[in-house]
């Protein structure tokens, strides 16, 4: 299963985006998926996962103001971000979950090419 990340860009702070992670090659709909994003200068962090069967979880950071969502029939696995900051720039990666945490980096793989956010302030 091959993904990719898109629907980045620039946006105002306290604006909304969407991303998208589109899979190919192979359904996905039995997988976890998971987002994450790396900002400059930091380490790559969890972001939104959500399971094959819809179980959703959230990093602190964007806790009720994202929605994790998906359409297997589509391939797609969005990630809406409301009310975002300056903060939460950074590149933004969805990966497919094999086990363990949703939140360690090492549990998953398939990692799509990553699309860059930048809110300005």
């Amino acid at each position: 299963v091959q993904l990719q990340a898109s629907g980045g860009g620039l946006v105002q702070a306290g604006g909304s985006l969407r991303l998208s992670c589109a899979a190919s090659g192979r359904t996905f709909s039995r997988y976890d998926v998971g987002w994450f994003r790396r900002a400059p200068g930091k380490e790559r962090e969890f972001v939104a996962g959500i399971s094959w069967i819809d179980g959703t979880v959230y990093a602190d950071s964007v806790k009720g103001r994202s929605t994790i969502s998906r359409d297997n029939a589509k391939n797609t696995v969005w990630l809406q971000m409301n009310r975002v900051n300056p903060e939460d720039t950074a590149i933004y990666y969805c990966a497919i979950r094999r086990i363990g945490s949703y939140y360690d980096t090492s549990n998953y793989d398939n990692w799509g090419q990553g699309t860059q956010v930048t809110v300005s302030s």
